[in-house]
């Protein structure tokens, strides 16, 4: 029994040296191209744009580009089956294989709307009038 538990050890010991892994990337696009890109508050780049992440879950997604308007979304990343317990474990530290896990995300960016002369001075006016007469 004690040499079946040495030879199995043996056998599984290179294969948890080699170790599997799994290699995360979120690729984002967007129409037109070269906006930059804040994932979790953190600038990762212009578009087109691909960045490792660690772990599954909501991202904060901001792209801003000059003459557009400003998007502001989510992005819920779902793990695949072998990244699921029990499964995680054999592909993260028993498989030798590496695994390669990639989303891709994709916006247009719709051309910032700017306000006309006559809107801006109806805005103003509005304001004045809430100022001084106390009007909601």
């Amino acid at each position: 029994m004690r040499a079946q538990v040495v030879l199995l050890a043996s056998a599984l010991l290179p294969m948890a040296a080699a170790g599997g892994c799994v290699k995360r990337t979120v690729s984002i696009s967007t129409q037109p191209p070269a906006a930059l890109v804040y994932l979790n508050d953190q600038e990762v780049g212009r578009t087109p744009v691909t960045v490792p992440f660690t772990w599954y879950g909501d991202y904060d997604i901001i792209i801003r580009k000059e003459g557009y308007q400003t998007l502001q979304t989510h992005k819920r990343l779902h793990p695949p089956w072998y990244q699921l317990p029990p499964f995680d474990f054999v592909a993260e530290v028993l498989s030798p294989v590496t695994y390669y896990d990639r989303h891709e995300l994709e916006y247009t960016l719709e051309p910032r709307q700017y306000p006309t002369t006559q809107q801006l001075l109806e805005q103003a006016s509005s304001f004045r009038d809430r100022t001084l007469h106390g009007q909601d």
